[in-house]
């Protein structure tokens, strides 16, 4: 059973998403939040393995409520054995077309997947079970323009400290370039004539070197480590 906390200050909304997801003999609907502060209390009360939020909340920002949520040491501060936390809660943002600004800002801040709020009612169903088992969900529609605004932040310079890139190995390194260059894996496969299972093994590995939760956030970890540079 997948446990949720939908953050959303619209009533009728929190209304919609609780109807839909309990409807589901998978998923449970766990507690509401209305606003940034109050999730942030319910998640570590509850600690659900999804929280949806909604994007733009009203009375919290929405991009520090995902970062307190998705780094959970900082928030809970417990006195808690650090494996107490070794699994924070994933977060899935609902937004809308056209804030991909705002995507990237929470993909920094830590968000593992992003849904356009008109999406379909099996989308969003999906794209919790898929948060839920680890992997990241994000439309091709906003992969692409994430892309396009990770590239126009122009933050190019090297990142301080032991950032995971000098433990990639060569072929690593071109799957990370290729990850960024927005090829899905097939394409990656394709082009560096390799099994589309070695890729996915690859992307895994590279992943867990660099620190990132989500196949996007590997792209902005790409472009700010320098080891790809925007487009002139």
């Amino acid at each position: 059973m997948v446990s949720v906390l939908v953050v959303n200050d619209q009533s009728l909304q929190r209304l919609a998403l609780r109807m839909l997801l309990a409807a589901e003999p998978d998923l449970t609907v766990v507690g509401e939040a209305v606003d940034g502060e109050e999730a942030v209390r319910m998640t570590a009360e509850l600690r659900p393995d999804i929280v949806l939020i909604d994007a733009h909340l009203s009375r919290v920002d929405s991009i520090d409520t995902v970062r307190r949520i998705a780094r959970p040491a900082r928030v809970f501060g417990a006195p808690e054995p650090a494996h107490a936390l070794a699994r924070p809660p994933r977060v899935l943002v609902l937004t809308p077309s056209g804030q991909e600004g705002y995507a990237y800002a929470a993909l920094r801040a830590g968000a593992g997947g992003f849904l356009l709020n008109d999406a379909a009612p099996d989308e969003l169903t999906a794209a919790v079970r898929v948060v839920a088992a680890g992997d990241a969900v994000i439309t091709p529609e906003l992969t692409r323009a994430l892309i396009d605004a990770v590239r126009r932040q122009r933050t190019t310079r090297p990142l301080r400290g032991n950032t995971g890139l000098d433990t990639l190995t060569g072929r690593e390194r071109d799957v990370l370039v290729a990850v960024a260059s927005g090829w899905s894996n097939a394409e990656i496969a394709e082009r560096l004539s390799i099994a589309p299972t070695t890729v996915k093994t690859h992307v895994s590995n590279l992943l867990t070197k660099i620190g990132a939760r989500a196949r996007v956030q590997a792209v902005t970890f790409a472009y700010e480590s320098g080891l790809v540079r925007p487009a002139a």
